[in-house]
């Protein structure tokens, strides 16, 4: 059988066999990437439920050098262990680099006003080199 006949039938395969690798249903995913600066030390704050978790701020800039925008981006990590002792580590400025859930959530505030809060909830972070 020639190449191009091959490669046409993979071209005009049907969708499915787009998730042949998996039994599982497709979920609707979130997914973010950041790359910047600590804004500060991560912090230690308790749930209602007494699970303690870490929130950070990570600053990233994008733009041509003359017109420079910073973003900053709230992030909430469930890291435990020896993961937990080095994110608490790491001082304010450090180059991170992290994945993590994203989610957008409507609330009410203490004035009655609809507000929109952007979550991020880690998945993966390092320090690049």
């Amino acid at each position: 059988m020639p190449f191009s006949s091959v490669f046409r039938r993979a071209a005009v395969a049907p969708a499915s066999a787009a998730r042949a690798f998996s039994t599982t249903t497709p979920r609707p995913l979130a997914k973010i990437t950041i790359i910047g600066n600590l804004a500060d030390t991560p912090e230690v704050h308790s749930t209602s439920t007494g699970r303690e978790i870490l929130r950070y701020a990570v600053a990233s800039n994008s733009g041509p050098r003359d017109n420079r925008k910073t973003s900053w981006f709230r992030v909430t990590s469930f890291a435990e262990g020896p993961q937990r002792d080095y994110l608490m580590n790491l001082p304010k400025g450090a180059s991170v680099y992290v994945e993590g859930d994203a989610s957008l959530s409507n609330y009410t505030d203490s004035n009655g006003q609809n507000r929109s809060s952007f979550n991020i909830v880690q998945r993966m972070m390092f320090t690049p080199p």
